[in-house]
């Protein structure tokens, strides 16, 4: 009777115990799953995501964690943890003890050592030249990734404006001896983080999961070993993020934790794309709202960064990756349709923990006024005070691509190049600017310059030696053509090579006609040239207006000088250079860097016809 008794009583106690087990909540998302000790903020806050996980409590205890708030929301399935971490607390693994009642369970939860000099990390600048790719277009290193279940989007190659083409993070690791040896030392691939969207997924700009790279891409693993291994080749990585919009297939979507958690109450409200309003001193109340909440497509929810719970999960996200993955810098995508105040309180706690990492900013604009309103030290009429340390200079980009087709007088072609400059009084730090020659979303550098290689190298050497932060777009180096109006399929092309069976390969130069070896060949000399030059690196700039279809400016500092002469016209031209002397020694000589040709005297040039020399003087 006894045995009998304690078995009836050890069945009992299962049967209470698995109805336990049954009534928790199945922990759905902790985010971020881990965080740091010996961050410069002390706070971290946690979102945890399961059903009706709002309706327990919940307890810590590990030295050095304290919960000092907790937020609980109009849906149950959410409830968010402001945690404490002191100075004094050690990396290590604790549970977080959730209970209701009678009821019970833990969530693991871990804090990490920092890598050693993790916040002091240096970040990319005018040392630096970055290469811009697409992993969806660039190489396809592993087949099985291709298309999984689980993602509506699957692999079509003939697809070339919406579809996936299989490039990944492993065949951009496979390729990292290609883009050191060409010069690169800062990559800045389009986001990795999962898309899964129904369709147009491989650009990588609608979001369905902040915290893990796109299965399709490969993993968060193969994420921080490409970071690892283009560190071993002197390439640091950037990343691309969006603060402004989510895609409309994130997990959220099935599950909002409020109607504020998006803009508009979650209603879709598109934006007018009216950017000057965040500046504008007559810009209406409606029209900045418009802005700055519209979403920036149907299937592209627009964050409410007005809500605190939103802002500090995208700044601490940010954070995350950096920390994580070991980045140099960070782009941020649509950078001024996010709320201002955000975007300030973004930049801030960023650099508060990296001083001298890199952040860049997209502000599609021709209008310089407006992509110096978000720059740090940047004086706005408005009191609006920024963090960023650089932005994308479309303004200087757009007016480079059309001075160079344009005819040459007073008021077109160079002049309008030597007259943009002016705009660098607008710029706290000019250099730390990131000037580009072409992108994902802009025609091809080439076919915007009628297919011209004269000028095609002109605009590559401008990009090169202005007093900026060079950045090139994969397929420029072998004259990759498009459209001029927008197509993405078309400026988004397969890189040659980075598929089996491709006719061409870019990498080894097979198939290459002879002017793409000499665009390919030409960018290779240059940067890797450029690499070693403190001139151009840190050095001022000089130039002189422009005269009879020749633009000449100088980059020199204490000990040395470098001069570039571009000349648009159909013939060699004979260059006097008397009009130099305030920087150009009468008895210098000089070596050019592409050529390798010395000039015994530099008192009379001979410019080739639509040609550019880079001159170093001696």
């Amino acid at each position: 009777m006894k045995t009998h008794a304690l078995a009836g009583l050890l069945i009992s106690l299962f049967t209470l115990s698995a109805g336990l087990v049954q009534a928790q909540p199945a922990m759905e998302h902790v985010e971020p799953a881990f965080w740091w000790v010996g961050m410069k903020s002390d706070k971290l806050q946690i979102m945890l995501h399961g059903k009706q996980i709002a309706t327990y409590t919940a307890r810590i205890n590990y030295p050095g964690v304290q919960i000092k708030g907790v937020h609980k929301l109009s849906n149950p399935n959410y409830l968010f943890l402001d945690l404490q971490i002191a100075s004094a607390a050690r990396a290590g693994k604790f549970e977080i003890r959730m209970q209701q009642g009678t009821q019970q369970f833990s969530i693991p939860y871990e804090l990490r050592a920092r890598e050693p000099g993790s916040a002091q990390r240096l970040g990319f600048g005018p040392a630096d030249a970055i290469l811009n790719l697409m992993p969806d277009r660039f190489a396809n290193g592993d087949t099985s990734n291709d298309s999984l279940p689980g993602f509506a989007d699957k692999l079509d190659r003939n697809d070339a404006s919406a579809g996936r083409h299989g490039g990944d993070l492993k065949g951009i690791r496979d390729h990292l001896a290609y883009i050191a040896d060409m010069g690169y030392t800062m990559l800045w691939p389009t986001p990795v983080v999962e898309n899964n969207q129904q369709a147009y997924s491989y650009h990588g700009y609608a979001a369905t999961d902040y915290y893990k790279v796109d299965a399709r891409l490969g993993s968060n693993e193969e994420y921080l070993r490409l970071v690892a291994e283009a560190k071993k080749k002197g390439i640091g990585v950037i990343q691309d993020i969006v603060l402004n919009h989510i895609g409309d297939g994130h997990w959220w979507m099935k599950d909002l934790p409020g109607k504020d958690w998006l803009s508009y109450n979650s209603e879709f409200v598109p934006t007018y794309h009216a950017r000057t309003t965040v500046s504008d001193p007559y810009a209406s109340a409606i029209d900045k709202k418009n802005f700055t909440q519209g979403w920036f497509e149907v299937h592209m929810p627009d964050m409410n960064q007005h809500n605190p719970l939103v802002a500090n999960y995208q700044i601490q996200n940010t954070i995350w990756w950096i920390e994580y993955a070991g980045l140099a810098g960070i782009r941020a995508d649509t950078y001024g349709y996010s709320d201002p105040a955000f975007l300030t309180e973004w930049s801030r706690r960023v650099m508060q923990e990296y001083p001298h990492l890199t952040l860049v900013g997209e502000e599609w604009s021709d209008n310089p006024n407006l992509v110096a309103h978000w720059l740090r030290g940047h004086k706005n009429a408005n009191g609006y005070v920024s963090h960023m340390p650089s932005m994308m200079d479309y303004p200087l980009h757009d007016t480079l691509r059309k001075a160079l087709v344009a005819p040459e007088n007073l008021h077109s072609g160079f002049a309008t190049l030597y007259e943009a400059l002016i705009n660098d009084q607008l710029y706290p730090q000019p250099s730390a600017m990131v000037l580009f020659e072409g992108n994902h979303d802009v025609s091809r550098l080439y076919s915007a310059l009628d297919e011209d290689l004269d000028l095609f190298k002109m605009a590559i050497t401008y990009i090169a030696t202005m007093p900026r932060t060079p950045q090139f777009y994969y397929g420029t180096e072998i004259l990759m053509t498009s459209t001029k109006h927008r197509d993405d399929g078309a400026f988004r092309k397969d890189f040659p090579g980075g598929w089996t069976g491709d006719a061409v390969n870019a990498f080894t130069g097979a198939g290459l006609n002879a002017r793409q070896l000499e665009a390919q060949a030409f960018i290779k000399k240059l940067l890797n040239w450029r690499k070693t030059q403190r001139t151009i690196h840190q050095g001022k700039l000089m130039h002189f207006a422009p005269q009879d279809g020749i633009y000449v400016y100088f980059r020199y500092d204490q000990k040395h000088k470098i001069m570039v002469v571009m000349n648009k016209n159909t013939a060699e031209t004979e260059l006097a250079t008397t009009r130099f002397a305030e920087i150009l020694p009468a008895n210098a000589k000089a070596k050019d860097v592409i050529t390798g040709q010395e000039f015994e005297q530099t008192q009379q040039l001979k410019v080739p016809a639509r040609g550019v020399l880079l001159l170093e003087i001696m």
